[in-house]
């Protein structure tokens, strides 16, 4: 059975390292947004991979992704 929590905190966590971002950065970023995460919580949801949709979205517009492609082609079923 596919894990999805851990699906969705590789696919997050993926794109923090190819921006070369840390959570506290990240933290920065979002507050940009109107977005209020401390660096302690934002650790908690990608840690537990139980973030929502909205959480992913608004970090990928953080760090100034336009466009997100997922590729789900090595995710056992």
């Amino acid at each position: 059975m596919v894990d999805w929590n851990k699906e969705a905190k590789r696919v997050l966590r993926a794109e923090l390292v190819r921006k070369q971002i840390g959570y506290k950065q990240l933290s920065v970023l979002l507050e940009g947004l109107g977005v209020e995460e401390t660096e302690r919580s934002i650790a908690n949801k990608i840690s537990r991979g139980a973030f929502t949709f909205i959480f992913f979205l608004q970090c990928m517009k953080a760090l100034g992704k336009p466009a997100v492609s997922i590729d789900l082609t090595d995710v056992a079923e």
